[in-house]
């Protein structure tokens, strides 16, 4: 029988039931991973999951700190974690909401933080927390500052808890820009001019960034799967990026 580098570990993972969450449920299970792919619609991850084997889902709110110890408690132990859940507060300075500001916190710090809070005593030997940054940390610019501070904050708790939690591994992983359904959904400055405004930005920053293409779910999935199997890696933010901050 073939067996993966994950055989028989239980894998939470936190986010919605396609693009970067999916491809991370997909790949833990591949390799051998029993998944719980969780999130505030359990409904509609049943849904997005329907017929994929091994692959179970359950309820949580990031912002909500009760439901993710109730989720614990009914997990009781597991191997990794990984949160990709995100809340964008985009804009300049002028235009930024405070609300949208505590909301990104809320879901890609706080909630990560009382993650480990709650679900650290019940992991197994070898496991791993993979929290997601992005590359706004590390490539600043005007009308990305709310989503930057985040990210950064995000860095800072990765290589924080990695310390405190050890031998819990902690890494983050800082995508830069990957086609996923997010942008479909994108609410920005382009909106009005729908696909076309789409495609003309992922071929300006194919032709800029030194990879020479836009990132993949895959590309991100292939990084967490190394960072939860990689047992001598913590403290860690792997820049999944094409490079993008060099430009």
């Amino acid at each position: 029988m073939t067996t993966g580098p994950l055989q028989d570990e239980r894998v939470l993972v936190i986010g919605r039931g396609g693009g970067i969450a999916r491809a991370v449920a997909i790949a833990a299970r591949d390799a051998g991973a029993r998944v719980i792919a969780a999130g505030r619609d359990r409904r509609a991850l049943a849904d997005a999951y329907a017929g994929e084997p091994a692959i179970s889902t359950e309820t949580v709110d990031l912002t909500d700190e009760a439901t993710i110890a109730d989720l614990g408690t009914r997990l009781g132990t597991v191997d990794h974690v990984v949160s990709t859940a995100s809340a964008r507060a985009r804009g300049r300075v002028a235009d930024l909401d405070r609300d949208a500001i505590r909301l990104s916190f809320d879901t890609k710090v706080l909630g990560p933080l009382m993650l480990a809070k709650h679900l650290a005593p019940r992991m197994n030997e070898g496991g791993s927390f993979v929290i997601f940054s992005g590359v706004a940390a590390a490539k600043i610019a005007v009308g990305t500052l709310g989503v930057a501070i985040t990210n950064g904050a995000a860095d800072v708790l990765a290589r924080s808890l990695a310390l405190e939690l050890a031998p819990i591994r902690v890494n983050a992983i800082s995508p830069g820009v990957i086609d996923t359904g997010a942008w479909d959904a994108y609410t920005g400055a382009w909106d009005a001019l729908g696909e076309q405004a789409k495609a003309d930005y992922f071929a300006d920053m194919s032709a800029r960034n030194p990879a020479r293409r836009i990132g993949t779910a895959d590309d991100i999935a292939n990084a967490v799967l190394f960072t939860m199997t990689s047992t001598f890696l913590t403290g860690v933010t792997l820049h999944i990026d094409g490079g993008e901050p060099l430009t």
